[in-house]
């Protein structure tokens, strides 16, 4: 059976957000992606963004993905920061509406990753428990004292060695100063965008989400 996302709307907080939805039939959980950055040409449609949220669908998951304020046919204007996370939230709460009862994962690419992770400790504090977050490339430089990581559940950085546009070393250095459990992936000979690199990033997905 061919499965398609829906394009939905979701009530943000400055004004509506695009978003493509795929409900599946017997799901294993939910997954929310985010987006990298909106000011560089970040959107929902990013190839590292569809081929997380394929992955998740081939793992049996229903997927979320959408776009931050100011981004296609989603209202309101950048805020590169904590904004973004509102919506990443706001897109969580219209997931979990639907399906209450369902684990929810969380994935980020480059600076989604920062929402996400963000959005993770966000979701934790308000008693939500996550089944796994993914950063791949993330922009951890853009996490402050206010972005409190998830505690719980399981954590995966994803980070290509020969990174463009994230230092790796940075990310390197950030897990190395993680007190929580967690696993660091290193992508060799491979850039910020996984160029020829797409199937490598799947295969490093795909199993964990069958666990």
């Amino acid at each position: 059976m061919l499965m398609r996302e829906t394009p939905v709307v979701i009530d943000g907080p400055v004004g509506q957000l695009e978003a493509l939805y795929l409900e599946t039939e017997a799901p294993r959980g939910l997954a929310l992606i985010c987006h990298p950055n909106p000011v560089q040409g970040g959107t929902m449609l990013n190839k590292v963004v569809s081929t997380l949220q394929r992955t998740a669908r081939d793992a049996g998951l229903m997927t979320l993905r959408f776009n931050y304020r100011g981004v296609g046919a989603s209202e309101g204007t950048h805020d590169m920061g904590t904004g973004e996370v509102d919506d990443a939230q706001a897109a969580a709460a219209w997931l979990r509406a639907k399906h209450p009862d369902l684990p929810l994962t969380l994935f980020g690419f480059s600076f989604g990753g920062f929402v996400a992770a963000s959005l993770g400790g966000r979701l934790e504090a308000g008693g939500e428990q996550l089944k796994h977050l993914f950063m791949v490339a993330p922009a951890v430089m853009r996490l402050g004292d206010q972005d409190q990581l998830p505690q719980q559940g399981e954590l995966t950085l994803i980070q290509p060695e020969t990174d463009e546009v994230i230092d790796p070393q940075v990310v390197y250095d950030w897990s190395s100063t993680l007190q929580r459990p967690h696993e660091l992936l290193k992508v060799a000979e491979c850039g910020h965008f996984f160029h020829g690199k797409l199937t490598d990033l799947k295969d490093l997905i795909l199993p964990r989400l069958s666990k």
